[in-house]
């Protein structure tokens, strides 16, 4: 060891890191290829993150201006070496990069391939981008030694995988002249990856389109070999595109290994001009649901990768992936030019309506592949309808909705076609979970006459439909809000007349208005029932009922209306309890709380005081023994 290499810092690893690596390295996945494949896109990135600093800096490219990637197979020692001539990394850059995650999704990740163990786990690892650390389901020992581009230190960082790594000086003398050299000691099953067609083919299959040239040396000393020669797939016409060259790219620019559901190629001509490869993923990304919702376009100017963080897509698009390559902005763009850039706006406009035509037309084609897509990404969509109203009516158009009837999702053109004579409302009910909405009482009524009713169980449902004024002149209504107004759209059994009001029963509807008090904001009789004795609906103004939950969940229950409990005057249970003598006051009290938190459990709550509801269900229970 030379004299600068005797200081060595020890590391322990960053504990999200520390599990990944666990998880990794004691998990069986049936495609380790992808190691490979996340390497050299590291190898890439770091070679255009070179061309763009060496805009404003060109000293940096020395006499080596070329971009490479290399790898060198050196079966007898089983050694695998990555190696890359671009940016490089300093001291600190090797510990933040290596050391930790700052990738927004991690956890999230790390619980799918946790819960996926022995389910699905052997295909997880190929839907996500697990970068360098995947180095380590092939290699039980990692050495990296990198220099960055204008430095004259080199460092030279190793890890077993075990929980610590060491950062240390390393000799000029073993190190690039510029880049990072990664080399994997690899582990007996995986020597494999020392075998040049094993390799060869993977580069081949997985990254053959990466904007860099990548060479192979089949042995140390041999000549180098190169396997893919950097050529951009967006450049090149349709034509002369394949399938296979589509989807090899899309999963090198994704870090996915599915194929894509729909892929988006064109160039933009005129006031300002473009080329745009995009893809919408064949199965869920894991970060879908980023807090943060962070589209994962990037963005390129005459080739050179810019930045990975402009918004070129709004965010209910989060899914797609891919880039935008345009020759019209500044290679020296800045941040802030970014944000405020005409150009950016035009294209933003520009491939978000190609993205939203394309999944029209797949919709229209290939009925089968669209609905596909929309149970990946549709309620990823839907929060479109909410927050961008110049396309509401289109995104509300391209909508699927299950419905009480039906299970196959419909559009809502094909809702309106069917809706009955004296229906005037698209009708809807929200809530957390389909088999408890199926199962409503609120839905009686609309059975009856046959009436569609969307069921909306996507958390942004309850928020877009309260924005959504109308579709095809038809306004949304909330079945659990206000009245029903069925009475004038006849029931399919025309044996089923309509249930009058006892003046027995209009009594008891008084006495448990009076009994529930500030309870409730109303109770009255129901048109919507037809088996159940009773619900709970929201009042006319307001709120529905699962948009009124949500906001006393998130602690904004302010000036929150009251229900209304709505009772079946034709149920055998209210005639019966109605016919009760007045004088036995006790019991109808407890009947008519009983029946407020029957209601409350059909609508998905408990009741309010669970002490009290055994109270009265034991005074009942005891009262029924006795008769």
């Amino acid at each position: 060891m030379s004299e600068v290499e005797m200081s060595v810092e020890k590391h322990v690893f960053e504990a999200d890191v520390a599990k990944l690596l666990h998880l990794m390295v004691h998990s069986v996945y049936s495609d380790k290829n992808v190691f490979l494949r996340e390497l050299i896109s590291n190898a890439a990135d770091a070679c255009e993150k070179l061309r763009y600093e060496a805009i404003v800096a060109p000293q940096l490219l020395g006499s080596d201006p070329a971009p490479r990637i290399t790898l060198t197979l050196d079966e007898e020692n089983a050694r695998l070496i990555v190696e890359d001539n671009g940016i490089g990394m300093s001291r600190d850059e090797l510990v933040e990069s290596l050391g930790t995650i700052a990738r927004s999704g991690t956890r999230a990740f790390m619980e799918r391939i946790e819960a996926a163990q022995g389910k699905d786990g052997a295909q997880l690892i190929g839907q996500f981008g697990v970068g360098f650390y995947s180095a380590f389901m092939v290699a039980d020992n990692v050495d990296v030694v990198s220099r960055r581009a204008g430095s004259d230190t080199a460092w030279h960082w190793a890890s077993d995988g075990k929980g610590s790594y060491t950062v240390s000086t390393a000799d000029l003398a073993d190190a690039p002249a510029r880049g990072t050299r990664i080399t994997l000691h690899l582990m007996d099953d995986a020597k494999t990856y020392t075998a040049r067609w094993t390799v060869e083919r993977i580069v081949k299959d997985h990254s053959g389109h990466v904007p860099v040239p990548i060479s192979i040396v089949e042995k140390p000393g041999a000549e180098t070999v190169q396997v893919a020669d950097g050529t951009a797939l967006w450049t090149k016409q349709k034509s002369e595109i394949s399938k296979e060259d589509y989807t090899d790219f899309y999963r090198g620019v994704a870090g996915q290994y599915d194929e894509p559901a729909l892929t988006i190629h064109f160039r933009a001509e005129g006031r300002h001009e473009y080329t745009a490869l995009a893809f919408v993923p064949g199965s869920k990304p894991f970060d879908l649901f980023d807090p943060d919702r962070r589209g994962r376009m990037k963005l390129y100017v005459k080739r050179v990768f810019i930045t990975d963080e402009a918004e070129l897509l709004p965010r209910y698009l989060r899914f797609v992936r891919g880039l935008v390559d345009t020759a019209d902005l500044p290679l020296n763009v800045s941040r802030e030019m970014i944000q405020e850039s005409p150009l950016l706006a035009s294209i933003r406009k520009g491939l978000t309506n190609r993205v939203l035509t394309s999944i029209e037309k797949l919709a229209e084609s290939e009925p089968e592949s669209f609905a596909k897509l929309w149970e990946n990404f549709g309620s990823v969509i839907k929060e479109g309808i909410y927050e961008d109203f110049e396309r509401r009516i289109q995104l509300l158009a391209l909508a699927r909705f299950r419905t009480a009837s039906d299970d196959t999702p419909r559009g809502l053109s094909n809702y309106v076609k069917e809706m009955k004579d004296g229906q005037s409302a698209i009708y809807y009910l929200t809530g957390d979970n389909l088999a408890q909405l199926q199962a409503s009482p609120q839905l009686e009524g609309f059975r009856a006459r046959g009436i569609e009713v969307l069921l909306l169980t996507d958390p942004v449902d309850s928020f877009w439909v309260t924005t959504a004024p109308d579709f095809e002149g038809k306004p949304f209504k909330s079945i659990t809000q206000g009245a029903a107004d069925l009475a004038g759209i006849a029931k399919q059994n025309s044996d089923a007349a309509a249930s009058e009001t006892s003046p027995a029963v209009a009594e008891f509807v008084t006495f448990a208005k009076a009994t529930l008090g500030d309870a409730v904001s109303d109770v009255r009789t129901s048109d919507r029932l037809t088996e159940s004795a009773v619900c709970l609906v929201a009042p006319e103004h307001g709120p529905d009922r699962q948009l009124q939950k949500m906001l006393q969940g998130a602690g904004r229950n302010e000036g929150a209306a009251k229900p209304v409990l709505e009772i079946n005057p034709g149920h055998a249970l209210i005639a019966s309890l109605a016919a009760c003598p007045a004088e036995d006051n006790t019991f109808r009290e407890d009947a008519v709380k009983l029946l407020f938190d029957q209601a409350r459990v059909l609508d998905g709550d408990k009741p309010e005081d669970a002490r009290a509801f055994a109270e009265r269900l034991s005074r009942v229970f005891g009262r029924a023994l006795k008769h």
